[in-house]
């Protein structure tokens, strides 16, 4: 399944390879001093609660690349729904191969997996209402091309992949630079290439200061529904509005039915919980 381009398809190749290192896949004594060179079996990868899966691609990768020679079957596709004891792949080859690189590629998948499955919750409930779901950058360092990736899966939207791609004046920013006023007026001033700028605010009086000066994308920092749904009335269309902050499951809808086109949740990525996902050995020989 080709998701990347040939430059990103390199970079989870490496992190691929770096995860392998830190196993230390080649010296696993465990393997080398109990099971036969030549043994071969059968095994399956199965889910042990419902969720989305995210992922099966790379760890196809990482199988291979522990061993050409391994044969993987997927049996779904990211983004699929899955059931409780659901197989999802099967897998056949050296035992010893399969074995050294079991734990590293369920690491990527149940982690995947379990941000593709919460981001999926999130969308269900705002299902009703025009607000996408995004992402942030608060994701596990090194992983941040695979973790956007399984937001996607997920059904949700990313947001900026790195500081380059887009310009995202917030709290500190302003406070160094003396005010939202000045902070804007000195980006304004200093921008010298294309690129998107979102500014942040706080309160009311600050999105009317930061709507007189022309910017096209305002994130609503931690304001109660009912400031909400004012941002949305004083913009009147002129700006594309982000809520952020204190976002969960449980108030979710009713951020999104304030109005708002998109709404940011950090969890996703950093407070994900692993989906439950397993390797049985289903036939040895």
């Amino acid at each position: 399944m080709k998701v990347f381009s040939k430059e990103e398809e390199g970079k989870v190749k490496e992190i691929i390879k770096k995860a392998l290192e830190e196993d230390k896949v080649n010296e696993d004594y465990t393997t080398l001093w109990c099971v036969p060179k030549d043994k071969r079996i059968k095994a399956e990868i199965v889910v042990k609660q419902d969720g989305v899966i995210c992922g099966l691609w790379v760890t196809e990768m990482v199988f291979k690349m522990v061993s050409s020679n391994i044969e993987f079957k997927c049996l779904k596709k990211d983004g699929d729904k899955v059931k409780r004891f659901e197989r999802v792949a099967t897998i056949k080859g050296s035992a010893a191969n399969i074995l050294r690189a079991e734990r590293t590629a369920l690491n990527f998948l149940q982690r995947l997996s379990g941000i593709a499955s919460l981001t999926a919750k999130f969308v269900e409930r705002v299902k009703p209402f025009k607000a996408k779901i995004l992402d942030t950058r608060k994701t596990t360092p090194g992983l941040r091309i695979l973790e956007k990736y399984a937001v996607r899966t997920g059904g949700g939207e990313n947001h900026r992949k790195d500081l380059k791609e887009m310009v995202l004046l917030k709290d500190n920013h302003i406070a160094v630079a003396g005010g939202i006023e000045k902070a804007v007026d000195n980006l304004l001033k200093n921008k010298d290439r294309n690129i998107d700028i979102e500014v942040e605010v706080k309160t009311l009086d600050e999105l009317r200061i930061v709507l007189k000066k022309g910017i096209k994308r305002i994130l609503l920092d931690n304001m109660s529904t009912e400031d909400l749904k004012e941002a949305v009335k004083i913009t009147e269309g002129r700006a594309l509005l982000e809520a952020s902050g204190g976002v969960d499951l449980s108030n979710v809808a009713e951020i999104a039915e304030t109005g708002v086109d998109f709404i940011s949740v950090g969890k996703i990525t950093h407070s994900a919980p692993a989906l439950d996902i397993s390797l049985e050995i289903v036939s040895k020989g």
